[in-house]
Order: C-alpha cells, then structure tokens, then sequence
C-alpha cells in the first residue's frame, strides 16, 4: 500500500546516500545522466473510480531538482554547495503556505523543520544514520516537546530498504513493509542525495526498484497481514523503469506508474 500511494505522500512532501556513501549520483559526474521528469501515476484499487496524479520534476543546468509539481501545488529547493538548504511549498494559487529548512552535521542531513504561519502547525524532522552512513530512523515532532513522535525505521538488504516500520505517535497503531527489490536502476537515481532523505521515502533511499511489497499492520500487538502488491516493471535501454504496474495478492491491478526522462 505504501509502495502506491508514493505519489500522495510526495505530494504531502509539497505540501509541508547518506553522506559517507561518496557521490550524490550513480552515473559518472562527467557525464549526460537521465533525469526523473514526470511520474504519471494511475490507482485502479477503487472499485469503479480510476485516478490519476502527475508530479513533475525540473532542474537547473547543474542537474539540481529545483521544482516539483502537482495539480495541488509546488515545491521549490534552494541549494548551497550541492546541499539543499530550503525549499518552499506554493498551494494551487501560487501562495507560499510554508517553508523547510535543512539542518546539517557537516556534510550528514540531521533535521528539517518545516516553519508554517501558524506556528502550532510546524514540524520537525530527525534523523540517524547507521554507522555505514544509511538512514536508520526518522522522527517526525509535532510539538515542541515532542512527547509522541511518529518514527519510521528503515532496514537494509545491501542498498536497498527491506523492511520499512512507522509507528505513529499519540496511538498504538504502526505499518511494516516488507519488500523484495530488482537489480535496475530506480527513477530516482540520479536525485541529490540529501533530497533522497528529505522524501524519505523508501523508493528514493533503495538502490532498486521493488518487485513485491507485503505490508501489515499491528494496533494490538500483534502483525496481521494486509496484502502483498507484486509489481511487473518495463525498463528503457539505460535500464530505468519506464512502467511499474502493481496487483495486490489476488492478481488485481491497484497501481500503475509511467516514469519519464530527460538527458543533461
């Protein structure tokens, strides 16, 4: 489930590898490198009622992500030496509802904060690594005291996230995500490294694309199963999935992606 509502939680990233892993981006930096541009993504789970959402991707001509888009808004990013440092989220209307900032350890991602108007509406970002420099947790304060955080654990099979766990604050409720995942690049390869933790999202923080997702959910002590979502990819020649469709365990399709791309 988490896998399909991708687009959604980017669009609440609008709204509102690690350091020591060495280069932001897989390709050579000396050359043309395949840039995410749109992600078309279609939600057939709703029994008679197809969606679809579009989220766009600009860029500087360092290859920087500068402007995300959707039909509900856009976000921008401002950098320093390759590190983003702000972004700034705009509604449908073109009206800034709030800001981000980024706070660094040196050259590690540490926190966000996202600064609204009012401020009772802000948030706060945490972050720890492992010790080979992977994101470990991510602790999402909605007060200043920050009595019952919402945190997220993130598991490792090599470079790619196996088990994704978030427990939300101020309930007993948590969701597990187990995945199993490709040998090919993923649309967000080439995306500034600190951007990949600031999503943290687990498509953008594994080094492969996923190919079964099994998410379970636990409000009683227990995990009781949800549903496994196996997705089918098409890749281009670059080996870059150009479609990734989704069907949950009873062979029906809930989701499809169609990624695009630019050369710079």
């Amino acid at each position: 489930m988490k896998n399909y509502l991708f687009l959604g939680m980017m669009s609440t990233v609008i709204i509102f590898n690690s350091c020591s892993n060495g280069d932001d981006n897989t390709n050579d930096s000396s050359e043309k490198k395949l840039l995410l541009s749109k992600v078309t993504t279609t939600y057939m789970g709703i029994p008679d009622n197809v969606e679809t959402g579009i989220l766009t991707f600009e860029y500087n001509n360092k290859g920087q992500l500068v402007k995300m888009q959707s039909k509900d808004g856009a976000t921008t990013f401002e950098y320093n030496n390759n590190k983003p440092v702000k972004s700034n989220y705009y509604n449908s209307q073109q009206k800034l509802e709030y800001y981000s900032e980024f706070s660094y350890d040196g050259n590690q991602l540490i926190g966000n904060k996202v600064v609204s108007p009012t401020p009772q509406n802000n948030i706060t970002y945490k972050y720890t690594y492992a010790l080979n420099g992977q994101l470990a947790t991510s602790t999402i304060c909605n007060s200043v005291n920050c009595t019952s955080p919402t945190i997220e654990y993130y598991t490792y099979n090599g470079d790619n996230v196996s088990v994704y766990t978030v427990n939300i604050g101020e309930t007993n409720f948590s969701l597990k995500n187990e995945y199993s995942s490709d040998n090919k690049f993923t649309p967000y390869t080439n995306i500034n490294k600190y951007l990949k933790i600031f999503f943290r999202r687990t498509e953008t923080l594994s080094k492969n694309n996923y190919l079964t997702d099994k998410n379970s959910s636990n409000s009683s002590g227990n995990w009781l199963p949800n549903d496994t979502i196996t997705y089918t990819l098409e890749y281009n020649s670059s080996g870059f999935p150009i479609k990734s469709l989704g069907k949950n365990q009873n062979g029906k399709s809930i989701v499809q992606y169609d990624y695009e791309y630019i050369i710079q």
